[in-house]
């Protein structure tokens, strides 16, 4: 028997009330069909969506009038229905990374804190193969209470930055690079294998883990509730 592409998905309302963080609806192997229901639920409780790992043929199969509600950004893969939550006072999130090539994990975090209402600094092509990019820039990152670290290859920005910030230094392996590198597992391996103490690691390439992650110390923050 073929599966009904059109049976509802089950969504969790109540997940803000519950944990501080609000539904994501992950769009990967999801129909235009199914992606169009789940909106239509949402767009009846006139509560705010966030779409991950969405892309734009997918954007393009909906209907025109969903369409019109997303704002789609298509390197990151997110959309949100139809825009972020309202902007809370307190800290931002540093996101550094590596090199460009890491541009859509980062961008997945940025728009996931975005849409719950947090502002992120980004600091892109930081690698230590030119370390002189990362110390020129390590003052203002350390400004922030949570630091996502993005990298690819062997993922030496983790401990680096590990040893050289007081704040959570949240690690996201990205599955760029070759070889050796695995898609992401010798990152991986970096990150969990890591000296610099207390460093925390998410999956590979899962910037909304990671931005879900500082969330969590930021509700938990006197200083980051809102």
């Amino acid at each position: 028997m073929s599966p009904d592409t059109h049976t509802p998905a089950v969504l969790d309302f109540d997940r803000a009330e519950r944990i501080g963080l609000h539904e994501a609806v992950f769009c990967a192997h999801k129909t235009p069909e199914q992606i169009e229901l789940i909106l239509a639920r949402f767009h009846r409780r006139n509560t705010p969506c966030l779409l991950t790992r969405i892309d734009a043929g997918q954007v393009a199969a909906l209907a025109v009038d969903y369409q019109e509600r997303l704002d789609f950004d298509p390197l990151s893969g997110t959309a949100f229905a139809p825009g972020p939550l309202p902007r809370r006072d307190g800290p931002g999130v540093a996101i550094v990374s590596g090199g460009t090539s890491d541009a859509p994990v980062c961008l997945e975090a940025a728009r996931t804190l975005q849409f719950h209402g947090i502002e992120s600094a980004l600091f892109q092509d930081v690698g230590v193969t030119g370390l002189w990019r990362l110390m020129e820039r390590v003052d203002e990152i350390r400004g922030y209470p949570v630091v996502i670290a993005v990298a690819g290859m062997e993922g030496a920005l983790f401990s680096v930055l590990g040893g050289l910030v007081g704040s959570l230094v949240i690690a996201v392996p990205t599955s760029v690079g070759y070889g050796v590198t695995e898609e992401g597992r010798l990152a991986l391996h970096s990150a969990l294998g890591s000296c610099a103490p207390g460093v925390l690691t998410v999956n590979i390439d899962n910037g909304y883990g990671a931005a879900c992650a500082a969330l969590r110390m930021l509700n938990n923050s006197p200083a980051g509730r809102g």
